[in-house]
């Protein structure tokens, strides 16, 4: 692979912060890697990962809390499988920002998210 830009390796740090059983926006993501109104940028960063990459790409997902792949298609199924396997729940396709969102509390990231 090319040489990747500053802004990817930033997009890349913030997806990497994303604790485990939670989600992050694209457009959350974009502004904490210090690129505000930049959603889409942080979807091609995302696109760009390298195959072995350790950044949990699964974690990122559009502003109404739904997964951008087409439902039926692989990548869709690989996300959701490992969304779930992390204690998110879909409801009618959706994952409730507030409640899986990345702001934790301090008893959450203690203890994990409540019920």
């Amino acid at each position: 692979m090319g040489q990747v830009s500053d802004s990817y390796h930033r997009i890349w740090q913030a997806v990497r912060e994303i604790p485990r059983g939670r989600v992050a926006t694209y457009g959350q993501i974009a502004e904490a890697a210090g690129l505000p109104r930049q959603a889409r940028q942080a979807g091609y960063a995302l696109h760009a990962l390298p195959q072995d990459s350790d950044v949990p790409w699964h974690r990122v997902v559009n502003a109404q809390g739904k997964l951008s792949f087409p439902p039926r298609s692989k990548a869709y199924r690989e996300q959701r499988s490992r969304l779930e396997a992390e204690g998110v729940v879909f409801i009618s396709g959706r994952i409730n920002l507030q409640r899986y969102g990345r702001a934790a509390t301090l008893d959450e990231m203690l203890w994990g998210p409540g019920d």
